[in-house]
């Protein structure tokens, strides 16, 4: 059974850069037909899709968040990474990691809490 977990600080100051990791355990993120996705939730918009990296580390982004977002990966710690810039506090909220698979699998990690805040 796949696992994910997300790791980063919980408080990050405006215009600074958010940098989450999502740790993946009982599979691997180089899996044929996975893709890897970050989510968040915030209290002005919701549950937003940021972004996601397929099996083949092609990164694909919202629209809405594109030129901040930059997701990437670590194949030989089998994680990877949300890049957030210039965050402001309404990107405050819970940031989640999950995967979908084209055999109509899914699974998201608990999700950690960030905190934009000076």
């Amino acid at each position: 059974q796949v696992q994910l977990q997300e790791s980063g600080p919980g408080l990050v100051k405006p215009s600074q850069t958010l940098s989450l990791t999502c740790t993946v355990s009982g599979g691997s993120i180089t899996t044929n037909f996975y893709y890897w996705n970050w989510i968040r939730e915030t209290p002005g918009k919701g549950l937003e899709w940021m972004g996601a990296i397929t099996h083949s580390g092609v990164p694909y982004y919202s629209p809405s968040h594109n030129s901040r977002t930059s997701i990437s990966r670590d194949t030989a710690k089998n994680q990877f990474t949300l890049q957030l810039s210039s965050v402001t506090p309404e990107d405050t909220g819970i940031y989640y990691c999950g995967y979908y698979s084209d055999y109509g699998e899914m699974s998201w990690g608990q999700g950690t809490q960030v905190t934009v805040s000076s």
